[in-house]
């Protein structure tokens, strides 16, 4: 299953049932799983860990190294999960010494175009559209959907179960359960339908929605309003989540 027309280089190590294309490149220093589909011309590179069930199609390059002018040239990875999508011309670097790694996590879909820098982690489950651009070290959480063509600044930080609207500018933190949209980008109310697919309760939907009131339309500042969710709404997962994730931002959530 490996076409006598790609390259694979005598150190790389691969796994059962693998579909490789003609013109594939794969480099030393490569380890990938069971049962993926590599297409036509994708070019997998020194430091590259893919793991099983993955189809990558072609002109798609992953590990190649970091466009960030501190690397100098150090060990580190580029980690594909499983059962993964990654479409034409997707890139994806590996990390700097700042992390070591770049993550892509499980059942992820990258569609055409999308560019994943340095030290980045996605989680699983989640949805990036044509041409999005993430920086380094960004992180998004699990099954959050990024429309198309947004751009990231580096070390933002996306919540699960997030919609971000297409062609959108992210400079500062998205907060989970969320949708954000509008220029600037902006909160724009909790995201009911992708919640509702995913099976999340009525009961749970309205104690997220009640949260994000405090914090967008309750007139305080964000510590007060922390505070307030804490005293007025259960804590449930949900609402812990929300909680921690906007404690731990460094650059700030949208407006």
């Amino acid at each position: 299953m490996i076409s006598p027309l790609a390259y694979i280089h005598p150190e790389a190590k691969i796994g059962d049932n693998v579909e490789i294309g003609p013109f594939v490149f794969v480099d030393k220093n490569v380890v990938i799983g069971n049962n993926n589909k590599i297409m036509p011309h994708a070019t997998i590179l020194d430091g590259s860990r893919i793991g099983n069930g993955n189809t990558i199609f072609p002109n798609a390059v992953i590990g190649a190294i970091p466009q960030d002018l501190k690397f100098r040239g150090e060990e580190t990875t580029a980690e594909i999960g499983d059962n993964n999508v990654i479409r034409e011309n997707v890139t994806i670097n590996r990390g700097t010494a700042a992390k070591g790694r770049t993550v892509v996590g499980n059942n992820n879909l990258l569609m055409e175009g999308v560019h994943v820098a340095h030290d980045a982690i996605i989680g699983n489950g989640c949805i990036i559209g044509n041409a999005t651009k993430m920086a380094g070290e960004i992180i998004i959480d699990d099954n959050a959907v990024i429309s198309a063509s947004v751009l990231m600044h580096q070390f933002c930080q996306v919540g699960g179960y997030v919609m971000i609207q297409g062609g959108s500018r992210v400079n500062k933190d998205i907060p989970p359960y969320i949708t954000a949209g509008r220029e600037p980008l902006v909160y724009s109310g909790i995201n009911i339908i992708g919640l509702r697919r995913r099976g999340f309760s009525s009961e749970t939907i309205e104690q997220i929605h009640n949260a994000y009131r405090i914090i967008y339309q309750g007139g305080l500042n964000i510590s007060d309003a922390l505070k307030k969710i804490e005293e007025e709404i259960e804590k449930t997962p949900e609402i812990e989540y929300i909680l921690d994730f906007i404690r731990r931002s460094e650059r700030g959530i949208i407006k």
